[in-house]
């Protein structure tokens, strides 16, 4: 098993001030010789000018995963497809997405490669993806609208959650955290100061241009 890489390169706040913030997220993950996009923002033309600076080329994604059917998620999609049209997976009640080579409707919990995993359209709504590593389990979640409970519920069927990377809105069951090794909260993550002061060896700030590495 490998590290898996996440850059984030979407959130509402910016790591790297040469990167503009904007509400909505999305990150892209090297993992497995995978590179796959994990939601696309708010904005195409911010999405592509981070990736630009990030130097990270849209016409090397492999593939799109999209956690929901919210436009901070969704509206960088379009215009990305028109350099790239990859196979894009969406939840099974997620709106078409134009111009995609493939659309992979996802409802049930399910591999996409080896190592590589979706938890499932939790609550016919939102999917977060899985990436098994050596130390364990990488979620990586959108808004986690369903619940961290139950994103990590579907995501045990893999292994066991050691790592979380992801909007948490109003989450508060802040026990659920107690056994990760590492958790960085973005975008729409309501209590992040109270996350970093219970766990402040485990937290992590997020921002446009943050740097993970996991496994």
């Amino acid at each position: 098993m490998e590290a898996a890489k996440i850059t984030i390169v979407y959130d509402n706040t910016a790591f790297q001030k040469r990167l503009r913030a904007d509400w909505g997220f999305s990150c892209y993950i090297e993992a497995y010789n995978r590179r796959i996009l994990f939601d696309t923002g708010a904005s195409g033309p911010i999405l592509l000018d981070n990736m630009k600076k990030l130097n990270i080329d849209p016409g090397k994604i492999e593939e799109i995963i999209i956690s929901h059917d919210h436009y901070d998620h969704t509206a960088g999609l379009s215009d990305l497809l028109q350099i790239n049209p990859v196979k894009v997976y969406v939840p099974a009640d997620c709106s078409f997405p134009a111009g995609a080579a493939e659309v992979i409707r996802i409802r049930e919990p399910q591999k996409i490669h080896e190592n590589i995993f979706s938890t499932g359209a939790l609550d016919d709504f939102e999917q977060s993806l899985v990436i098994n590593t050596k130390k364990g389990l990488l979620v990586v979640a959108g808004c986690s609208h369903p619940g961290v409970e139950k994103i990590f519920k579907a995501a045990s069927q893999f292994g066991k959650p050691r790592a979380l990377v992801g909007g948490l809105h109003g989450f508060s069951d802040f026990a659920l955290l107690r056994d990760l090794e590492m958790v960085c909260p973005t975008h729409c993550t309501q209590y992040k100061l109270e996350i970093n002061y219970i766990f402040p060896q485990k937290y992590i700030p997020g921002g446009a241009g943050k740097e993970l590495f996991y496994g």
